[in-house]
């Protein structure tokens, strides 16, 4: 295993040690090995004990949803064959049939010479509803909320556009980063409405830059 693998394997697990709301878990794919790592959230999304199975490519495609499969292969093979990040939405099928709707956000691993080696992410499972993480992060911010409401539907807005997803759906991706990075809600959606001057006009890479975007827009808040 190489340094920078290294680096990602001690990152992935203090991510499993730190409390993320329990339908997003971590992953992180190798160019070079075409090797997958899954945190213990994303084994047990697909049904899996962790370290139950080793993540492939093949398996990832096995529990694809037939009508999202062929979608999926292409995207990884662009993925390896661009040095894209793995970022999509699509459905995958769980050890039982459960059908899972997910939202992958993902940035690319640079190596020391800024080549990309990698990409790593995270799984939003939005089956479901509100869990109870997220639920209590919602209740802790409902007076910022009132008071923010105008700039937090705005970047709801944007996610919703950039997604294809709901509107509970974008809130609950925007909690999710204000959890993970320490950052208050109103600030997240504030950093990324501020930043959008970054994303290229579309069709060229938009998503993979929103995607950018919004895993590291704590970074320019005024939060410490």
């Amino acid at each position: 295993m190489t340094a920078l693998e290294s680096d990602a394997a001690d990152q992935c697990e203090r991510d499993h040690h730190q409390a993320h709301p329990a339908l997003v878990g971590a992953f992180t794919f190798w160019f070079a090995t075409q090797r997958w790592e899954w945190s213990a959230e994303v084994y047990r999304m697909h049904g899996y004990t962790p370290g139950q199975v080793e993540p492939t490519t093949d398996l990832l495609l096995a529990h694809k949803h037939p009508a999202d499969r062929d979608i999926v292969a292409d995207l990884i093979a662009r993925t390896l064959a661009e040095g894209e990040p793995f970022s999509s939405r699509h459905r995958f099928l769980d050890t039982t049939g459960q059908v899972h709707t997910v939202m992958v956000i993902a940035d690319r691993v640079l190596d020391d010479h800024g080549e990309p080696v990698g990409t790593t992410g995270y799984y939003l499972d939005l089956t479901e509803t509100v869990d109870a993480a997220t639920n209590a992060a919602v209740t802790e911010v409902v007076s910022e909320l009132v008071q923010s409401r105008a700039v937090i539907e705005q970047a709801k807005s944007v996610l919703m556009c950039m997604y294809g997803i709901a509107a509970e759906q974008a809130f609950k991706v925007l909690v999710w980063r204000s959890q993970e990075t320490n950052v208050k809600l109103r600030d997240i959606a504030a950093a990324v409405l501020a930043s959008l001057t970054m994303v290229p006009a579309p069709p060229a890479g938009t998503i993979t830059a929103f995607d950018h975007l919004l895993l590291t827009c704590h970074e320019r808040t005024d939060q410490q």
